[in-house]
């Protein structure tokens, strides 16, 4: 076994939890960890053509992919990390709806910590957005299975054990701005309209 490793560095357990995906503030000893050390990892995942994205007031941090216009001469030679995932209709319309029920949450006076909404409340506005779809079990499996899609991408996760409450995640307000919210809202209208006057308009002509 080699013994020349470079020594251990604390910073080690946050710079790993990053490349896995987000770092809240509730994670404890990795936030706090990170957060005293923001300049080491910062070097660190600059080398690898990336930036630390951190926000104190929603208590999240996470890495980004820099942009073309930022990527410091040399580093365009590297293969991308991380690369932008096209969601699905259904993945679009849902991270909407959490996006607009994290917002409302926010503007609540409350003293919960975390956004949470049961899978029922989720398909009665699911359902909104596929007026001319009647079979409910077709739709609630559409919903759970675009869920867990979107647990992948870390922007919702399970509330409890075998439960069918969901968290929404703060990451999400990162990734879905307020004027990205309302510019895909009107999208998502547009889109729904013209997909029940297209099936109206085919039922018509049979």
């Amino acid at each position: 076994m080699r013994s020349d490793y470079p020594e251990y560095r604390e910073w080690s357990l946050p710079l790993v939890r990053l490349l896995q995906g987000v770092i809240e503030q509730e994670d404890g000893k990795a936030w706090d960890v990170l957060m005293s050390n923001i300049s080491q990892v910062e070097q660190f995942v600059a080398r690898l053509g990336l930036q630390l994205v951190t926000d104190e007031t929603e208590g999240l941090a996470y890495l980004r992919q820099f942009s073309e216009e930022e990527t410091p001469a040399g580093y365009d030679a590297l293969p991308k990390l991380f690369r932008a995932s096209r969601l699905s209709f259904g993945q679009t319309v849902l991270a909407v709806v959490l996006r607009d029920l994290l917002r409302r949450f926010d503007e609540e006076e409350t003293r919960d910590a975390r956004c949470v909404v049961d899978e029922a409340t989720l398909l009665d506005t699911w359902k909104a957005f596929f007026p001319n779809q009647f079979d409910e079990v077709k739709l609630q499996k559409d919903l759970q299975a675009t869920l867990r899609k979107l647990e992948e991408l870390s922007f919702v996760r399970r509330f409890g054990k075998d439960s069918a409450s969901w968290e929404v995640r703060r990451i999400l307000k990162a990734r879905l701005t307020a004027d990205s919210l309302e510019h895909l809202r009107d999208q998502l209208a547009n889109a729904v309209q013209r997909k029940s006057d297209a099936e109206v308009s085919t039922g018509d002509s049979q």
